[in-house]
């Protein structure tokens, strides 16, 4: 059945066996199959226990991998994943990973317009969190400042991961009013940002997202 299952995705996805790492995986739980590697992203399928899955790489620091059922193509937790190691069926974990041969891979919109443009939320690309481009753990540097004065406070997050990308966040509140704002740059340059506004004069919030090929979506709701 894994080796039906790989041919498959290899056909569906237009590659040979030759142009991408595939790892024979078996998913442990019911688990959604997501098309970026966050919850914040669309289902494409669920899938089922026990089913057999190809493992394609993970982000660095195999939180979330790139993985393939039948015909879908998506992104699922690390932590669903069981691989065979040493003839043991053991998870899917960072020291295991690398010892199979599961490389590490990027996410980013050539991956999205590749695998999704048949799917209703193709065009909704900027309006996704942007994933961090590092995970939990692999931070090497962090700074957090607060300061107040005048009736308003502002505090600061910034973050560097470790394959180069950075994070920070910003939040000010004075007057009835809020500001909260998020920038993350990957390792390669790209960057995205989401801010949000609200006001306790109005009673009501704008969210503004701009995704790294510079689409901004853009909403507005009362509290």
């Amino acid at each position: 059945m894994f080796k039906k299952l790989f041919l498959a995705a290899v056909l569906f996805a237009g590659f040979s066996p030759m142009a991408e790492a595939a790892t024979l995986s078996v998913a442990t739980a019911n688990v959604n199959l997501r098309a970026g590697p966050s919850t914040a992203y669309p289902v494409v399928t669920v899938i089922p226990q026990g089913a057999g899955i190809v493992t394609y790489g993970c982000l660095p620091g195999y939180s979330w991998c790139d993985i393939s059922l039948g015909p879908y193509r998506g992104w699922v937790s690390a932590g669903y994943i069981q691989v065979t190691y040493q003839g043991v069926p053991v998870a899917l974990t960072p020291v295991v990973a690398p010892r199979i041969g599961v490389t590490v891979v990027n996410f980013g919109p050539v991956y999205w317009n590749t695998f999704y443009t048949a799917y209703p939320w193709y065009r909704s690309w900027a309006s996704y969190a942007p994933y961090a481009p590092y995970p939990a753990g692999r931070v090497t540097s962090y700074e957090r400042t607060v300061q107040c004065a005048g009736g308003s406070c502002s505090a600061t997050r910034a973050a560097t991961g470790l394959y180069g990308g950075s994070a920070s966040q910003s939040r000010t509140c004075g007057g009835g009013e809020c500001t909260a704002k998020r920038e993350v740059e990957g390792p390669h340059g790209n960057t995205a940002s989401r801010v949000r506004s609200c006001s306790a004069n109005s009673a009501s919030c704008s969210a503004t997202r701009t995704g790294p090929q510079g689409g901004v979506v853009t909403r507005t709701f009362q509290r």
